[in-house]
């Protein structure tokens, strides 16, 4: 495996990132994965990494702040060392609503790859379940998005997946050979961990991670990125989760 990163996202409500830092290096992760909040000063963030030996390997970046200043999220991906950018959210109100708006997104998507791909870093889209409700016409957003270009890769959510009532191994297998990187998160069984939004350590929810992890490892992912979007202990959730990924 040549990532087994922690999404930053897990710990947005942490003392400081630093504490999480630190915390996450003790639980024995040697890589993360960031998001915008945390980018405003991109050259402390890089000392923070370092002081607490992690690399990062990925980082999401919203659509519009790349497509606005291109040359910034260049930047800040060598900076930080990425090998990979993900975009990964539409608000609601921006999401298309039939199959010609996510075509027409997918191609918007892949433009604003372009300069990220030109820079020598991979680029791809990170989903959610919207994207895995089937339209009017019987097809993905998912699939829309992807056929606008080859070269526009996948951060393939496993939990979101699974909460669309879909099978990840399909999807897996589907798009063998642009999966950049899985999210690796579980969901609980019904009725339990209600005050974490229905989500669960990975290993102890519902997925089935020997199928899951078979598919991925059949496929040549090897960039895994732990995350639980709600988790009521952090350190709890990074400690049990990474324990259970090193079983896999």
């Amino acid at each position: 495996m040549k990532h087994i990163a922690y999404q930053l996202y897990c710990s947005r409500n942490a003392p400081s990132l630093d504490v999480t830092l630190k915390m996450l290096a003790h639980a024995g992760y040697k890589a993360v994965e960031g998001y915008g909040g945390i980018l405003d000063d991109v050259d402390a963030l890089k000392r923070q990494l370092d002081a607490h030996g992690l690399i990062m390997p990925s980082c999401h970046m919203g659509v519009a702040d790349i497509e606005n200043d291109p040359a910034a999220a260049i930047a800040t991906a060598k900076t930080l060392g990425l090998e990979t950018v993900f975009a990964p959210y539409l608000m609601p109100e921006d999401r298309p609503v039939d199959a010609a708006g996510w075509a027409a997104f997918g191609k918007r998507l892949a433009e604003a790859g372009k300069p990220i791909q030109d820079a020598g870093f991979k680029f791809g889209w990170h989903n959610h379940d919207f994207e895995f409700a089937a339209l009017d016409t019987g097809e993905f957003p998912i699939d829309l998005i992807a056929q606008a270009d080859e070269n526009l890769l996948l951060e393939l959510d496993l939990g979101w997946v699974g909460r669309a009532g879909l099978n990840p191994v399909d999807w897996i297998n589907k798009y063998s050979g642009r999966i950049a990187a899985a999210h690796i998160k579980d969901i609980a069984p019904a009725g339990e961990c209600v005050d974490e939004d229905g989500w669960a350590d990975v290993g102890q929810g519902t997925l089935d991670w020997p199928a899951i992890h078979g598919a991925l490892k059949s496929t040549g992912v090897d960039h895994y990125v732990i995350e639980h979007d709600n988790p009521s202990d952090d350190a709890r959730f990074a400690q049990r989760s990474l324990a259970a990924v090193l079983k896999f």
